[in-house]
């Protein structure tokens, strides 16, 4: 489908500066856009490339202020990023959506689905007691345990387990590969080996929540991990038992949540953060890639570092971890001085 700049900019209520009638047919990053394509610029880093775009269309911010090429038509908006994102969910929206049950696939007879609006994939295993929500898309070789509820408007990509009684709420996405409610690590130590504890409890998914492809959520010794609404997981995360995260927190590839953990809401997880057992963490918090939290945490705060700290304390200790070398030789120099002065 083609659009104009002019047209494009009446959909997202931008303001057109250049020719609005040249057509847009794709998008691209701007670094490798070429002509029919619509790109953007959020992030000033990427500035520079406003000189040497192949784009026709760029969106950018109401205070950009870089000199536009008079060849290039930019579209000025609040929040480009936003913008481009709303439109990206527009195209996918209208993607057909495939719908009834492929075979070979095993639905139990007692399975609660409504075939006429969900989609079925081949190879895919749906055990006793289950209840599927509609408009929900199972892909194939899913395996759905027993009893487990999964609400309306769920995606649930290729290869995902989610075992027996766990809660899949409304509007999910479940990415491949990813496993919602094996055992948690529970052993106990007896007569020097250790001795399994048995996992009873269950996953409770809230609505709006995003799982990354090969996560890991386990299931709770007793009671529920709970990943609250609007939580978005990314890919390879490991979330223990008796978790709870709360809503609109997010979290970056490889991070590790152990035990019985407590996490607020509006928390920002960098990548390959972890976080001890036992331990609460309150809200609106930003944590620095490959932190290491091994005590409560309350909120608003800012941490990087193992264990973290106060992200601006971590900026100095760098700093002073820098300039270690030439301290140690001005020190050198020092004592050599000091045994050369004769008593």
């Amino acid at each position: 489908m083609k659009i104009t700049a002019t047209e494009l900019a009446s959909l997202v209520g931008g303001v057109v500066e250049g020719n609005g009638s040249v057509l847009i047919s794709n998008y691209a990053k701007i670094e490798e856009a070429k002509a029919g394509d619509l790109s953007f610029i959020s992030n000033p880093k990427y500035n520079h490339y406003i000189h040497t775009t192949n784009a026709s269309v760029v969106l950018i911010s109401n205070d950009f202020s870089e000199t536009i090429p008079d060849t290039l038509t930019v579209i000025r908006v609040n929040d480009p990023y936003e913008v481009l994102a709303k439109l990206l969910n527009m195209v996918s929206a209208a993607q057909p959506v495939k719908v009834g049950i492929e075979s070979p696939s095993y639905v139990a007879d007692d399975v609660n689905v409504d075939y006429s609006s969900c989609y079925i994939g081949a190879f895919a295993y749906i055990s006793e007691g289950v209840s599927v929500g509609k408009g929900t898309r199972i892909y194939p070789q899913s395996f759905i345990g027993k009893n487990v509820k999964i609400g309306n408007n769920v995606i649930i990509y290729a290869g995902v387990k989610i075992y027996d009684e766990c809660v899949i709420g409304n509007n999910c996405i479940i990415h491949a590969g990813a496993v919602i409610g094996a055992d948690g690590f529970g052993f106990a130590p007896h007569n020097g080996e250790y001795e399994k504890i048995a996992q009873i409890g269950n996953v409770i998914i809230e609505d709006n929540v995003e799982i990354g492809a090969n996560t890991t959520i386990d299931r709770a010794t007793m009671g529920s991990t709970i990943i609250h609404r609007g939580v978005k997981l990314d890919n390879l995360i490991q979330i223990a038992h008796n978790v709870e995260i709360g809503e609109h927190t997010v979290m970056a590839a490889q991070v590790g949540v152990a035990g019985s953990t407590k996490i607020g809401h509006h928390n920002m997880i960098g990548g390959q953060v972890g976080f001890a057992g036992h331990i609460k963490i309150g809200d609106y918090n930003e944590f620095g890639a490959q932190s290491g939290i091994p005590n409560n945490i309350g909120s608003n705060n800012r941490v990087i570092g193992y264990p973290a700290v106060n992200a601006g304390d971590f900026a100095r200790q760098t700093v002073y971890i820098k300039k270690l070398a030439s301290l140690f030789s001005d020190v050198a120099d020092i004592q050599k001085k000091l045994n050369n002065i004769q008593p």
